[in-house]
């Protein structure tokens, strides 16, 4: 794999904490969540930058609900876990290589995004849950975030996590926190191995960066967090229990600093505080000074934003980019309707049993997994690159398009939706819309 990162956190647990420190603002994504006192119009909008190396493919994909039978199992990245007999649809946008995703959306308006995050434990480099597969399984198998804190929980402990977090010979492996939303709450999901906390969010706005950031504030936890780490000799036992001063392996005064990723994001969180919209959180998500929206070795390869409606008549609205680069790309938006059909245009192609990520042993070769709305946004990209002139027409045309569908979004949550026809393949109408705009290049 072809990117700029020349040391793995791993590292941290042989040497002393600098090569963490180096890789780690190299590999931030941003997932960011303001509840309806932060918004404008009584709504929890829900977004994530998913921040991977620059040459992987991110595609945007439906799955139906669907049932199953006792003693049925599901083939995850890399191992095979028991299924449920019943699991919701779900969109997801995820890494064309694995079966998980770094962020979704179900049929119940519940959202997850997830961070790559290192603790005092090393994260396992022995197959198992990823993150990622974590999110598409919580998405899958719950009715709400608590549910979904539940889920993830009880399949933590069941399967654990671990194994190659990327597409590659070199292993690269990481525990995850998670971000996760419906139209009621939030909620913060960290993890360290098998040990967890997880926190109801109280505050107006709240975001996530690859590190940990529960504190004393604990609505649930795993049953040994405090023992383990009482054993361990983390924690004395009777100072008041700080989840991330524990179990990070950063010195947490580090955490508070101005420049760093995880208080910039909430800084621009904060600077709108009250004000939120779509818009605003679109704004967001494409900022580079303060490197949320990411180039180079590792990049933004795909973002997402979810509006989701207090009222519960109303339909949540989920829009995806499906394309890197998302200051040149088209958030489309996808709404849980009947009827939905795979979303073909932003599917990559499939290997099956074929798969070098399927053959042991793994990652032998790398398969072109690009799919089409990829490949005709790759050309336009480095056309806005290298033409100023056809650039600036390209990126005028995209951004219509946007507003376009913005005020799409915005009329079927001021009017609900009469006919759902009307808004059936609105995400593939889109793609169709944005590649006509490429293929004038």
């Amino acid at each position: 794999m072809s990117n700029n990162v020349t040391n793995h956190p791993e590292d941290m647990y042989t040497e002393d904490s600098t090569a963490f420190r180096n890789v780690y603002p190299s590999m931030s994504c941003h997932t960011f969540v303001a509840l309806p006192q932060a918004t404008v119009d009584n709504q929890i909008i829900f977004g994530k930058n998913s921040n991977r190396p620059s040459d992987e493919v991110q595609e945007v994909v439906f799955f139906p609900r669907a049932t199953y039978q006792q003693g049925d199992q599901v083939e995850c990245t890399y191992i095979k876990i028991d299924q449920v007999g019943k699991t919701h649809a779900v969109v997801l946008s995820r890494p064309s290589w694995l079966w998980g995703a770094e962020m979704g959306a179900n049929e119940h308006g519940v959202c997850i995004g997830n961070e790559a995050v290192w603790g005092k434990e090393k994260p396992s480099d022995k197959e198992a849950l990823l993150g990622m597969d974590l999110v598409r399984l919580g998405l899958e198998r719950s009715q709400t975030a608590e549910e979904a804190v539940d889920v993830l929980a009880g399949l933590l402990e069941k399967y654990g996590q671990g194994g190659n977090c990327m597409e590659d010979e070199v292993i690269f492996t990481h525990d995850n926190s998670f971000l996760i939303a419906d139209k009621k709450e939030a909620w913060v999901l960290e993890t360290v191995g098998k040990h967890w906390a997880a926190e109801k969010v109280e505050e107006e706005m709240r975001n996530i960066s690859n590190q940990l950031s529960i504190t004393t504030k604990i609505n649930k936890e795993h049953p040994e967090l405090r023992s383990y780490a009482k054993d361990q000799g983390w924690w004395d036992g009777k100072t008041e229990f700080d989840f991330t001063a524990v179990y990070s392996h950063q010195d947490t005064t580090q955490m508070n600093e101005t420049d760093n990723r995880h208080c910039t994001g909430l800084q621009l969180l904060n600077k709108h505080k009250g004000n939120i919209t779509i818009e605003i959180m679109m704004d967001i998500l494409r900022d580079k000074e303060s490197g949320t929206n990411m180039e180079g070795g590792f990049m933004t390869t795909g973002s997402m934003i979810s509006i989701l409606p207090m009222n519960s008549s109303l339909h949540c609205i989920h829009f995806f980019t499906g394309t890197p680069y998302p200051e040149r790309s088209v958030f489309k938006p996808f709404i849980f309707v009947q009827n939905m059909r795979q979303l073909l245009k932003t599917s990559s192609p499939s290997f099956g049993p074929d798969d070098p990520v399927k053959k042991k042993p793994r990652f032998q070769t790398k398969p072109d997994r690009k799919h089409e709305l990829y490949k005709k946004h790759e050309v336009a990209a480095a056309t806005m690159e290298i033409n100023q002139e056809k650039g600036a027409k390209l990126l005028q045309d995209i951004k219509a398009l946007e507003k376009k569908q913005i005020e799409k979004a915005k009329h079927v949550l001021e009017n609900g939706i009469p006919d759902t026809t009307e808004v059936v393949h609105i995400f593939s109408d889109c793609v169709n819309e944005e590649i006509a705009i490429y293929s004038k290049t």
